[in-house]
């Protein structure tokens, strides 16, 4: 009689999903790989296990997946620097997916995969405890993880110059867009308006989202607006910034304040699912002035739904619109303003970006990350995955403008 072999089993580092990342593209990240895993597991011969916090709150995939509870996720120190390891080695999981470099992970404990994002606290460092500790977890990860996961060519090529990690263990995997909800339909104006309402916004508005964090140059775009409004004074338009607050939101509650017509520019804080679709729907243009990005995941969302859209032309930001959108220098308030100015008089211009922004957006599918992953998760232990086919384009090609 013969025993049944037993399928590689991978534990996912869940930490992110807790309360302290929510709203932020990390844990959409996650949760939205961590849905799609059970359907894709079987066919890449391997076994997805996440930890889940013993005693804290329920959560929808629960029932889709066979998590392991653990008390220690509640101890989010002790969690990253080290009992995640050793609860991993403990409970015979052949690999760790890491899918925010939330943890440390020795050589000599299982092995790990892990997604780098970007080298955010490498290129915007601050030093505050948090952004040392995150430079460490970052440093340990490139150096430990046995293959690492990115979301564009442009955080590849950060992490090989600032690591010096091998290209070959480096696996650019875009990110997904969801779009049952981010898509051209039209709002619900009546749900609209009440949202609108809720926030005091009366005009037209200029839209961003986002944590307000440096690297976003939300103090520039805020100097940008006020110059807009400067230069064309019939221009009826609010500036709304969603996302929750960040290292730098008193600088940007600053800016605000200082724009001439108080109450412009309208600060929502971080906004739920609904809330964030409707108001992305009902803007005028979307801008996204970042000074540097590993994915940036709003400006694919604010595409999807038609909405045009203009970006900075620095980091990663043309790859991943596709070289489709108007773009400007972002460190230039000048330059941003006049592309504003640009789009905003022009239909025929925005009509452009809408329909170009859309069609670039379909590439980002989350059943393709997610397949994608599991193969990069699936041969870091020497699972052999057939190809399979997926609607798109690769990463390779999309940087190459050969979309």
């Amino acid at each position: 009689m013969t025993s049944k072999t037993r399928v590689p089993r991978i534990a996912v580092d869940t930490w992110v999903l807790g309360t302290h990342a929510r709203h932020h593209g990390v844990q959409v990240y996650t949760t939205k790989l961590l849905e799609q895993f059970p359907r894709l597991a079987s066919n890449h011969s391997v076994e997805i296990v996440p930890y889940r916090c013993l005693g804290g709150p329920e959560t929808h995939l629960a029932a889709s997946l066979p998590y392991r509870a653990t008390r220690l996720l509640a101890h989010s120190r002790l969690w990253k620097f080290g009992a995640g390891a050793l609860r991993s080695r403990l409970d015979g999981a052949d690999l760790v997916f890491n899918p925010h470099c939330s943890g440390l992970y020795p050589t000599f404990f299982t092995p790990v995969v892990t997604t780098i994002h970007d080298v955010l606290p490498e290129v915007v460092p601050w030093s505050s405890r948090g952004g040392r500790s995150l430079r460490f977890l970052l440093r340990a990860a490139a150096r430990n993880s046995r293959a690492i996961i990115t979301v564009s060519q442009h955080s590849k090529a950060d992490i090989v110059r600032t690591y010096g990690t091998p290209e070959e263990r480096v696996h650019v995997v875009y990110n997904g867009c969801d779009h049952t909800v981010f898509n051209a339909r039209p709002a619900d104006t009546s749900l609209l308006e009440s949202v609108r309402k809720r926030f005091g916004i009366k005009r037209p508005y200029i839209f961003h989202c986002g944590a307000g964090k440096p690297n976003k140059n939300l103090k520039r775009l805020i100097a940008a607006y006020g110059s807009l409004l400067s230069r064309s004074p019939d221009l009826e338009l609010d500036l709304v910034l969603a996302g929750p607050a960040d290292s730098a939101s008193e600088d940007i509650l600053r800016a605000a304040k200082a724009v001439s017509e108080p109450g412009r520019v309208i600060l929502t804080g971080s906004l739920e699912p609904s809330q964030l679709v409707l108001l992305m729907k009902g803007a005028s243009l979307a801008a996204f002035p970042s000074l540097y990005e590993g994915f940036c995941m709003p400006m694919v969302e604010c595409m999807a739904c038609g909405v045009p859209t203009i970006a900075s032309s620095a980091s990663c930001m043309p790859e991943i619109s596709g070289n489709v959108l108007r773009y400007f220098d972002p460190e230039s308030v000048e330059q941003m303003a006049a592309c504003m100015e640009a789009v905003l008089v022009s239909d025929e211009l925005r009509r452009q970006l809408s329909h170009q922004g859309r069609r670039r957006a379909l590439i980002f599918d989350w059943d393709r990350c997610a397949s994608e992953t599991l193969r990069v998760l699936a041969g870091a232990i020497g699972v052999h995955v057939s190809n399979q086919k997926h609607s798109g384009i690769t990463p390779e090609r999309a940087a190459a403008g050969t979309a």
